[in-house]
């Protein structure tokens, strides 16, 4: 058993209800996903990723290939709209960037490979290339 609480425990939740004048956020406070959390299929012929991306406009995705290494970058812009006679109190959307690098068993044929971006799922088909025929040299 860890002795250490952690930092969002249940009595923290119950504390900051109870007393919210004494827990005061920032009214852009909440932060970005630590990680891209992704699932990675392999078939025969590929490889199938697919990348939680909630919120992020698709123009602000990058993914690079580079060999067998996949990097995954995604930009979140939080866009404050007032009107007259309205004062925003709180908003809990943000603003950063969050990316993530993996490597895969096998190079990818990146002239191949595609991306779909639906419902905040990155969904990558990332072909294996082609394994190189060895020959053997005649020596002179």
């Amino acid at each position: 058993m860890n002795p250490l609480v952690s930092r969002n425990s249940l009595l923290d939740d119950f504390f900051r209800d109870f007393t919210p004048g004494y827990f005061i956020k920032p009214l852009h406070g909440d932060t970005l996903p630590a990680q891209i959390k992704i699932d990675v299929k392999e078939t025969e012929a590929s490889y199938v990723v697919n990348a939680e991306l909630p919120g992020v406009n698709k123009d602000e995705i990058h993914v690079g290939i580079d060999g067998n290494v996949v990097t995954l970058r995604a930009e979140v812009k939080q866009e404050d709209r007032q009107t007259e006679g309205e004062k925003v109190l709180r908003s809990e959307r943000y603003y950063g960037a969050v990316s993530r690098s993996f490597q895969l068993p096998v190079e990818i044929d990146a002239a191949q490979a595609k991306a779909k971006y639906d419902n905040g799922v990155l969904a990558l088909t990332l072909p294996k290339k082609a394994a190189s025929s060895t020959r053997r040299l005649t020596v002179d």
